[in-house]
């Protein structure tokens, strides 16, 4: 279940398009409206291991483009994207945290936790509640770690480092093998396997 969850309009986008990507064997990442090609509506999604290639992205388009063609959610055209959460992820789930715990992230909160809205820095703990937070750099006086209860995240993600780039190279090529795929190398390259995503039609 995603505790980390969209506000508004795109609420209600994801509401309508959950359960068909849970139906088509993945899991809804994050939906976001952007102005981008004059209406970009971005679909995240992944495998539950957390891998996504270009033919997974494909399927997914293909398996929400009718839902969203019936419900007509926007109201101007708008050009679908679906991609995968990419290194620098989106984390929206107790296990999100819990998996890449000890890497840098930023994180903003919907409400004052110990005075501030904005963190930056690693996860050194999960509970049942809330996250624990060494902060990266805090100013001076303030507290190195802090507790911030997940009910109070409005956004998180992880920081681009060249401590996740391996963790997560590794993470994919563990999956990969679990599943038995062949490596392909060079595939997180690829437009649809970072946040850039793949263009799954326009509408």
């Amino acid at each position: 279940m995603r505790i980390v969850r969209e506000q508004g309009l795109e609420a209600k986008i994801a509401d309508v398009v959950e359960a068909t990507i849970e139906d088509a064997g993945y899991r809804l990442v994050r939906v976001r409206i952007s102005g981008l090609n004059g209406m970009t509506l971005q679909i995240m999604a992944e495998r539950s291991d957390g891998t996504m290639t270009v033919e997974d992205c494909e399927k997914v388009s293909r398996a929400i483009s009718p839902v969203l063609d019936a419900v007509d959610p926007l109201d101007r055209e708008y050009h679908l994207e679906v991609s995968s959460p990419g290194i620098d992820r989106p984390l929206v789930r107790k296990s999100d945290f819990e998996t890449w715990a000890g890497y840098l992230m930023k994180l903003e909160t919907s409400r004052l936790v110990g005075d501030r809205k904005r963190f930056r820095g690693k996860i050194v703990e999960v509970s049942e509640t809330a996250i624990r937070v060494e902060r990266d750099q805090p100013a001076y006086g303030e507290p190195s770690a802090l507790e911030v209860p997940f009910d109070a995240i409005g956004d998180a993600r992880l920081v681009l480092t060249d401590e996740l780039v391996e963790a997560s190279l590794k993470a994919d090529k563990a999956a990969r093998k679990r599943r038995g795929e062949p490596e392909e190398p060079g595939e997180d390259e690829t437009e649809g396997s970072g946040p850039g995503g793949l263009p799954g039609g326009v509408h």
